[in-house]
């Protein structure tokens, strides 16, 4: 475990792990394994879960009809035309990533950490997908040492697993055919093999209260989880949930509310977990509602200002002082 020093941000962001853990701050390359979902293709439904838009939640990642390697090479230079960063990385994000062949994955993985400026290695899947052999593989990735810019040295391998709810009559709702309790198995699971677990926890899902929403961050708090992801919901062009919205729409969060909800959240999480998210990007061209989501830096800027006005944190916002 690393000390935690928040900075400014007062809570424990990836920006400060990534800084104290690889000495620079480090930036996502989303890529595409190429492959599809058990909730998609008939093994579980087909469709997906109801939120879940027509490039499986990996809008920003790359088509998969280029190598690895060059998908990565394309990211770094969009990246590197804004800053001059040398550390990044490789998520797998589009749709579920540890749902192919065990070749196939050890083939992209691999070819992901091969790269000498990847310092990490970030999967995005279900706690379905993750049988024996798929952990095997992870925990033998993880022990192995990788080129880096001067030598080799071993990678963390996170998994990023979407709990988004603990509440099963949402889960019905969403169509996301699994439940809170294989959730957990998947974690101690993880945790056993030495794979760190970034937590997915979607906050506004339609008739969720907003005790039922801190109910379910309380739960990840109580687990060996390193990570959370706070995200806003989105209701996005062609999911089944945007077309439940026209028929008959349901409350959204407002901006101030979000902002206030998700300090709720902070205040639920062990000062050693890291934040990896707290609002969220919804693609603009699929983007319904809200649209004051697109503002992230309103957003963002909202949260922090929040933060130095709110002190109930019992000194866990310090030594945060300017």
């Amino acid at each position: 475990m690393i000390p935690c020093h928040f900075g400014e941000k007062r809570y424990f962001s990836l920006n400060e792990y990534c800084k104290q853990t690889f000495g620079d701050k480090v930036y996502r390359l989303s890529l595409n394994g190429g492959m599809t979902c058990p909730n998609r293709d008939g093994t579980l439904a087909y469709g997906g879960c109801t939120f879940c838009s027509e490039g499986g939640s990996g809008d920003f990642a790359a088509t998969y009809d280029i190598s690895i390697s060059a998908q990565i090479a394309e990211a770094k230079t969009r990246i590197q035309q804004k800053t001059n960063c040398k550390k990044f990385i490789a998520y797998f994000q589009a749709y579920t990533n540890t749902y192919a062949p065990l070749s196939h994955l050890r083939r992209i993985y691999t070819e992901a950490l091969q790269e000498p400026e990847v310092v990490a290695l970030s999967i995005g899947t279900r706690c379905d997908c993750l049988g024996d052999e798929v952990l095997d593989l992870l925990e033998e990735l993880a022990q192995y040492d990788w080129p880096v810019s001067s030598g080799t040295s071993r990678k963390p391998i996170w998994i990023e697993l979407g709990l988004q709810t603990i509440h099963p009559k949402t889960h019905t709702r969403l169509n996301t055919h699994t439940t809170v309790e294989r959730f957990d198995e998947a974690v101690t699971q993880l945790q056993a093999r030495g794979i760190s677990v970034i937590a997915h926890v979607i906050l506004g899902l339609p008739d969720e209260t907003k005790e039922m929403m801190l109910q379910t961050v309380a739960h990840v708090a109580t687990l060996p989880v390193a990570g959370i992801k706070l995200q806003l919901l989105h209701i996005l062009r062609g999911t089944q949930l945007a077309l439940e919205y026209d028929a008959a729409p349901f409350p959204l969060l407002e901006l101030e509310e979000y902002c206030d909800l998700v300090i709720d959240c902070l205040e639920c999480l062990p000062s050693d977990m890291v934040v990896h998210r707290i609002t969220g990007d919804g693609p603009r061209k699929l983007l319904i509602a809200p649209l004051w989501s697109t503002d992230k830096k309103r957003v963002l800027n909202t949260i922090n200002k929040k933060l130095v006005e709110r002190n109930t944190w019992q000194g866990r916002l310090y030594p945060c002082t300017k």
